[in-house]
């Protein structure tokens, strides 16, 4: 039987593991209660420090879905991850660990996996460290060609003035961070006192370098990426329905439309899926995601959020080469939203991954795996 490690953040107080989360599940994680949303206030440093790392919830629905494959050895990404993972030694380790200390702590779990020559699913240190630096990020994309809209770099209040370059509205947002981390309707700047005050916010709040952004003002999808080389596909476009939120809201899915408004008891009617658009835009926005995908070295899958600028034109906001996979529709969550669009039970997209990473390192899946393929 294959064993897979199985590498993940555990937020904060949740939950005590409720139990085995596969046929051979073990290393049980201890906790206590769910870790809770915000209700009011625009995000501080602790309201949204542990908002990339994942619940009790998600951690135990896809050790299930890998159960069904081997047999799955939980590996928390903490301190102790590199002693277990070399006494452990799976056959394949699959990562949605999102680190916590450094510019490069997406890419953590990766390179300790390489130094010990142990197979992983997902994108290398590498791509991980790119896609967490939107400005490394749009540079890539700005030297192949690939559409984003123009941007600078604030590492100091004195480094502003480089903005004037750009055109109004701006939008600021912490350079190396994730689910929507920083980003607020704040972040929206409609003038020169807009931006400096938000700047000086961020860089004092977050401790990182802003990047400032001309604002998109076309619709917005954000596109699954499923798959390598000439196999890699777009699942069904997810659209953003911006009139759903309350009167007033900016048309922006950041940190108040993400973990304060959209609620299970009401519940934002926030996406279509697929996206209500023509052949032609939805042509176009699957080309510009392949090509992010692929310029910028992502393996196995990943999330690209697009926008339309003003001429209807698809720009590149962001890649996500560690896609959020809530399991509960009623939470929202893109990635499988779209796969269940495609015909993909959260099972099957889980395994679907470790299936391509499996592939692309000539690792032996059990048998399981090898009729889901033929299926």
């Amino acid at each position: 039987m294959t064993r897979i490690g199985f590498a993940y953040n555990l937020k904060p107080e949740s939950s005590e593991l409720s139990g085995p989360t596969g046929p051979a599940a073990q290393n049980q994680i201890p906790g206590d209660g769910d870790a809770s949303r915000p209700e009011e206030d625009p995000p501080s440093t602790t309201d949204d420090e542990f908002a990339e790392w994942d619940s009790i919830e998600t951690i135990e629905a896809v050790a299930a879905a890998l159960g069904e494959a081997g047999e799955v050895i939980l590996l928390e990404a903490n301190e102790d991850f590199p002693e277990r993972l070399r006494n452990e030694r799976p056959d394949i380790v699959f990562n949605i660990a999102e680190g916590r200390h450094g510019v490069n702590r997406e890419g953590h779990v990766p390179a300790i996996c390489e130094f010990y020559g142990i197979p992983y699913s997902g994108s290398d240190p590498l791509a991980l460290s790119t896609c967490l630096d939107k400005a490394r990020t749009k540079e890539t994309l700005e030297y192949h060609g690939v559409k984003t809209a123009a941007f600078t770099v604030v590492r100091s209040m004195s480094d502003v003035s480089a903005a004037r370059s750009l055109s109004f509205p701006l939008f600021a947002k912490p350079v190396h961070e994730g689910s929507s981390k920083g980003i607020t309707e704040r972040n929206f700047c409609r003038t020169w006192n807009d931006l400096q005050v938000q700047t000086a916010f961020l860089l004092e709040t977050y401790s990182q370098p802003v990047i400032v952004e001309e604002y998109l003002p076309g619709a917005e999808f954000t596109c699954a990426v499923l798959g390598n080389g000439s196999e890699a596909r777009v699942l069904p476009i997810v659209g953003m329905n911006f009139e759903s939120l309350p009167d007033g809201a900016l048309p922006i899915y950041g940190f108040e439309a993400k973990w304060i408004w959209d609620r299970p008891e009401r519940p934002l009617q926030m996406f279509d899926c697929p996206a209500q658009i023509d052949d032609s835009l939805t042509k176009a926005i699957e080309l510009v995601t392949l090509d992010a995908y692929r310029v910028l070295g992502c393996r196995d899958w990943s999330r690209i959020d697009v926008r339309l600028d003003a001429a209807g034109t698809p720009n590149v906001v962001e890649v996500n080469p560690l896609p959020g996979i809530l399991p509960n529709p009623a939470d929202n969550s893109c990635f499988p939203k779209a796969a269940r669009a495609a015909g993909m039970s959260y099972n099957e997209l889980i395994q679907s991954c470790l299936r391509f990473a499996a592939d692309r390192q000539n690792v032996a899946l059990s048998e399981f795996m090898g009729r889901a393929r033929a299926a």
